[in-house]
């Protein structure tokens, strides 16, 4: 979707500050945050990409006035709301209201060091050849998807090279949204900072983004 994560190119929002040795939380809120948000994904009620998707589909308004963590935050309250984990109720009020809905796993804390080092592998067999290879000239599909998307706005309708191929994964656009994972051939793609934002860009200013076959054509 065109939503209001996609700041790639625009202008107004000053520039990147940069914390030496910033830490990973500033505040113990945060932490809990991301821990909830964590163990809540492991319960396996959800995928990744729906979690993305629901994180970047919070209004405009509201997603530009939060912090990082703020987004994490109200993006799982839209999930265990939508799963009907929790109600939008007990949300208000900060309490349970009814009985707990059963979830098919439960992370508990021991178990939290290896399930991180463990990871989640998203790659999947090759089981097709792959359409394009490294040197390739392509062009992204000029789209506008009202669901979840790893196509930045900025980057459609835009001839690039393929530098990389990078092997068969799972499909952000379909698991988002329960669709299964049609897994799809992923390409690192470089592009020229003209082509993407006009004359007046840094003519040495090269882009590479990760990018599925589907979004892809021949140039």
């Amino acid at each position: 979707m065109n939503g209001a994560q996609d700041l790639g190119g625009q202008m107004g929002f000053g520039p990147i500050e940069l914390e030496p040795g910033e830490p990973n939380f500033h505040a113990e809120w945060e932490e809990r945050a991301f821990a909830v948000t964590l163990a809540m994904g492991a319960t396996g009620s959800w995928t990744l990409d729906a979690s993305r998707f629901a994180r970047r589909s919070l209004p405009p308004a509201d997603y530009l006035s939060s912090s990082y963590y703020e987004i994490w935050l109200k993006g799982l309250e839209k999930l265990v709301v939508s799963n009907g984990l929790v109600t939008q109720e007990e949300l208000s009020q900060g309490k349970a209201l009814v009985p707990p809905k059963s979830v098919k796993r439960v992370l508990k804390a021991g178990d939290v060091a290896g399930v991180l080092a463990k990871g989640a592998p998203v790659d999947r067999p090759e089981n097709v050849p792959a359409r394009f290879k490294a040197g390739d000239r392509v062009r992204t599909k000029r789209m506008h998807p009202e669901t979840h998307t790893r196509l930045p706005r900025y980057a459609r309708d835009v001839e690039g090279r393929i530098e990389a191929v990078h092997g068969v994964h799972v499909f952000p656009d379909t698991n988002a949204h329960g669709k299964g994972e049609q897994p799809a051939w992923l390409y690192g793609v470089a592009f020229r900072g003209t082509d993407l934002w006009g004359p007046d860009t840094d003519p040495d200013l090269v882009l590479r983004i990760d990018l599925w076959e589907p979004y892809l054509d021949p140039a």
